[in-house]
């Protein structure tokens, strides 16, 4: 369960932003990939709101399945909302909620925007230009479909993993795979996207009235 949950987080992560511009001399990215992935950035940047359904794999340095878990994931503008079995996490764009159903309790927190704070919309974005070299690897078989795999080697050295591989179909990712270098493998896949349906606001915030006898850590 930590694994998995490591995993999501682990994620959101990569994803997030770095301010710097990319070090000179530290080598060039490949035209090709950036193409396909300004295709996939330019095309959710359209959506108004997206609803996601994903599962997430994690394997050890053996291979061995540590287990898999399964959401669905909301987005709207600067808003969002994952929801897992066992957890939800809840934000209107500045402030956080993260909703444990064992314990029933919620953690609040503030997303600060100067702190490169994390968000799942980074997924889908242009996350790639000031983070990682990439390469267009071509065309694989995967799960029955012929993807295009992209290869992303992180800039900063210092970050838990070492090598991401990113599988296309057509102008959205399907498929992500992060290898850390403790040997541990996370495979996010994408199962549904579905793109501009109706989500209400309220959708993206913790309504304590809806959870009887929650308690309630306010770290704001």
């Amino acid at each position: 369960m930590k694994k998995l949950l490591s995993g999501l987080f682990l994620l959101t992560m990569l994803f997030s932003a770095i301010n710097a511009q990319v070090p000179k001399g530290i080598g060039t990215s490949d035209p090709e990939a950036k193409k396909v992935l300004d295709g996939v950035s330019n095309k959710f940047k359209t959506y108004k709101t997206v609803q996601a359904k994903f599962s997430l794999k994690v394997e050890n340095a053996a291979g061995k399945n540590l287990g898999v878990k399964t959401g669905t994931v909301y987005m709207k503008g600067s808003k969002y909302r994952i929801s897992v079995t066992g957890q939800e996490i809840f934000s209107d764009g500045s402030t956080i909620w993260t909703f444990d159903k064992a314990d029933n309790s919620v953690t609040i927190s503030k997303l600060d925007p100067s702190a490169n704070s994390l968000t799942p919309q980074k997924l889908f974005s242009n996350f790639y230009d000031k983070d990682f070299l990439y390469k267009l690897n071509g065309d694989v078989k995967l799960n029955g479909k012929s993807l295009k795999e992209i290869e992303l080697t992180p800039i900063d050295k210092t970050k838990p993993f070492f090598k991401v591989l990113v599988y296309i179909d057509k102008s959205s990712i399907n498929t992500t795979k992060i290898f850390e270098k403790n040997g541990n493998r996370y495979t996010y896949s994408t199962n549904a996207l579905t793109p501009n349906t109706v989500i209400a606001d309220a959708m993206f915030v913790f309504d304590a009235k809806k959870y009887p006898g929650v308690d309630i850590v306010d770290l704001r």
